[in-house]
């Protein structure tokens, strides 16, 4: 019997002698890498974390004591010992167990989470709400070191340190978070003696070391110990001093004879530590220790060999994107991209080995890079940021404020728009078309397919002012690429076919069913009208207001929130233009979070499918002599 399957709780885990964690923690690595190479997910962080993970709760009196998890990609081993373990094989699946923390899943899950730097702050409130409460417990934040890339992680430490209110924030040192740290604070974390004299003296030393018979070796492994730690003592803990705060470590990450101890000490301390601990990021797994970048958040692959398990598909939608980027860049050497730590999701860590001096990855910080962009546009750059949906979401004062205020070209490549799947809630694109589009000055673009993509980016770096284009995850529809790039008419939907009964009215992502719908009703004699919009703003009134009106019923069909979003630009546009006595239906994501699940299993939910259009234009069909305005 397997220690994991005696565990359903931590007071199980308590019940193990210190002696049985490390074959649990080799256990549990299994576990993760079986699930994870059947159904994909965030494996290289949590390989790292797991004899961390197994020390919190072993020492810690959870769920009376609090855990809280930045990002909570790195909680696959908490979610394994706190009563999942049983429903761990529907990791990320439609109703199964969430790849993040999630309060509605377990009392364990103290704060959710999916955008990383949110941890510390979490953690201060949950400190002192248990302050104000007269309550007694601990409470121990956990953040990587790519947290540290953001804004609002030392936000947070500020506040700790003003506060003086007692807690422990580990820092999750594996040197990596999804992309490679940047800038001066990892730096600052790794740095060491340089130089042409200092290299030399070292070099000699260890020549000199290795020459000594049997303790030569020993006393080089002391040596670079000693070096560790005193890099430990003399840099990183100044800057978290500094902000108020105990600064204990660094700490090997994986041997229990230091973690145990040093936690059970750190935890009797009063006011903020922090406790710096080193680890591996995907130890346990060796194509995860050498790929630690694609093994962040993996699709299924085979476990034998570390490779994907892909079939044949189209290319992605990100690949175009980045393409056709790649091909206007070297055209015009004013256009820059930029980043926030996501240089390999966004594809753009391709831009970057093209054109290594006009890449930027400023780190976890996305209302820095957008500030960044707008002032390299001020000057007669051109930058394109590179960015998810849901991570855009983190600087809209910065779109407003500094790029749509002033009118500047920076141009906003939106990937992962509309349901982005296993990664669920916090990850989805629900709310960019909403957000966007009442901004002035802004352009919004979505593409029907990947050939319409590739010239929208063409578009794009075109407008003399902000701009941006959102697309889906995963591959294109397999549709001919065109060889030249053309800039697409701003503004101008396209009409797809005419039909006087109903008047399909659909953007990205939703066109592709649409069309489908309208063949499928086309062929039971009724007569559809489709346009593919493009644009949601500037909108293209002229021909929204003329199928509208030539039809008895109109549908809108989107892949973002109803609310505000682009069925909402119809029905103003409708209002505005006077065209009433027609009914009208939006289909797009509801007034819920969506949770996770394939992709084309949440559009069914919502409806955006080639079913989901015709059954509700059946549903309208038989009420076109009774026709109502609706939503």
């Amino acid at each position: 019997m397997s220690l994991l399957s005696s565990i359903n709780s931590p007071t199980d885990l308590k019940k193990l002698s210190i002696n049985q964690l490390p074959t649990l923690a080799e256990e549990i690595r299994e576990q993760i890498i079986d699930v994870t190479s059947k159904v994909g997910g965030h494996l290289s962080s949590n390989l790292g974390v797991v004899e961390l993970t197994l020390a919190l709760h072993y020492i810690f009196d959870t769920p009376n004591d609090k855990i809280v998890w930045d990002t909570g990609n790195q909680g696959y081993t908490h979610k394994l010992i706190t009563g999942r373990r049983e429903s761990f094989h529907t990791l990320r699946q439609f109703g199964g167990v969430s790849g993040f923390c999630k309060r509605e899943e377990s009392e364990f899950d103290v704060f959710n989470a999916g955008h990383a730097g949110t941890g510390v702050s979490a953690g201060v409130g949950v400190a002192e709400a248990r302050d104000l409460l007269g309550q007694k417990h601990k409470v121990i934040t956990v953040v990587g070191d790519g947290a540290l890339t953001s804004g609002m992680t030392y936000e947070g430490l500020n506040h700790a340190g003003m506060i003086h209110h007692d807690s422990l924030v580990i820092l999750n040192d594996n040197a990596m978070s999804i992309s490679k740290n940047v800038g001066a604070i990892s730096a600052y974390l790794n740095r060491t003696i340089t130089g042409t004299f200092a290299t030399w003296v070292k070099a000699e030393a260890k020549m000199v070391l290795k020459s000594i018979p049997r303790i030569g070796e020993p006393l080089l492994k002391v040596a670079h110990r000693a070096k560790e730690s005193a890099k430990g003592l003399i840099l990183p803990g100044l800057l978290f001093e500094e902000l108020g705060f105990r600064y204990v470590g660094p700490i090997e990450g994986h041997d229990f004879d230091q973690l145990l101890p040093i936690l059970e000490h750190v935890g009797k301390l009063s006011g903020p530590t922090l406790l710096h601990v080193v680890t591996k990021k995907g130890l346990g797994y060796e194509p995860a220790r050498k790929d630690p970048v694609w093994f962040h958040a993996c699709s299924p692959f085979d476990r034998s060999t570390g490779e994907p398990k892909k079939a044949s598909t189209p290319p992605s939608y990100t690949s175009v994107a980045i393409n056709a980027l790649i091909r206007q860049a070297k055209k015009d050497s004013r256009i820059v991209a930029i980043t926030a730590a996501m240089a390999g999701g966004t594809g753009l860590d391709h831009f970057a080995e093209a054109f290594p001096s006009r890449f930027y990855d400023v780190g976890i910080a996305e209302q820095h890079a957008v500030t960044f962009a707008a002032s390299l546009a001020s000057q007669g750059m051109r930058p394109v940021i590179g960015i998810y949906s849901t991570f855009l979401q983190r600087a809209f004062d910065q779109v407003v404020h500094d790029v749509a205020v002033q009118n500047l070209p920076v141009f906003f490549c939106i990937d992962r728009g509309g349901l982005v799947a296993e990664d669920g809630t916090t990850h989805h694109g629900a709310y960019d078309l909403a957000f966007l589009r009442h901004i002035p000055n802004m352009t919004v673009m979505a593409p029907k397919d990947e050939n319409e993509l590739q010239h929208m980016i063409h578009t794009g770096l075109t407008i003399d002012g902000p701009a941006s284009v959102r697309y889906p995850r995963g591959n294109g529809l397999g549709v001919t690429l065109d060889h030249a790039l053309i800039p697409i008419p701003i503004g101008k939907g396209e009409l797809l076919s005419s039909g006087g009964d109903i008047a399909i009215i659909a953007l990205g992502a939703g066109v592709a069913p649409a069309v489908q719908a309208a063949q499928r009703l086309k062929s039971e004699g009724i007569a559809v009208a489709v346009v593919n919009a493009r644009f949601v703003k500037p909108f293209d009134a002229e021909l929204i207001t003329h199928v509208a009106s030539e039809a008895k019923a109109v549908i809108t069909v989107e892949d973002g929130a109803l609310q505000g979003g682009f069925g909402s630009a119809v029905l103003e546009c409708l209002a505005d233009h006077d065209v009433n006595n027609i009914r009208i239906k939006r289909i797009g994501i509801p007034d819920i979070f969506v949770g996770q699940g394939p992709q084309q299993r949440l559009r069914e939910q919502c409806g955006i499918t080639a079913d989901g259009i015709y059954r509700v234009a059946k549903e309208l069909h038989p009420t076109f002599e009774n026709v109502l305005v609706t939503s």
